[in-house]
């Protein structure tokens, strides 16, 4: 256990700022699997909800939840995946 207020405080604001990371982490998964459904169930929607996931990794890059680089390697593999299944239909 932390000894001196300041330790107590900066445990305070972990939990705060764990509590809010996992949020901002979540909602990425969550749009991000709903962009690839989309994407495989060829879903003529696809392209919007790939943008909002573009935008919900950008977000959670900006505020540091996840490194800049990870986001765009995801960004990237979607729109590979988007790309990949227009290609495949006729």
């Amino acid at each position: 256990m932390a000894n001196t207020a300041s330790a107590q405080k900066e445990i305070r604001k972990n939990a705060r700022r764990r509590q809010r990371n996992r949020l901002v982490k979540a909602k990425t998964r969550t749009v991000t699997k709903k962009a690839v459904l989309a994407i495989e169930s060829g879903d003529k929607n696809a392209a919007a909800l790939l943008r909002q996931a573009q935008i919900e990794l950008d977000a959670a890059a900006q505020k540091g939840v996840i490194h800049k680089n990870a986001a765009a390697r995801k960004k990237s593999r979607l729109m590979k995946r988007l790309n990949a299944a227009q290609m495949a239909k006729p």
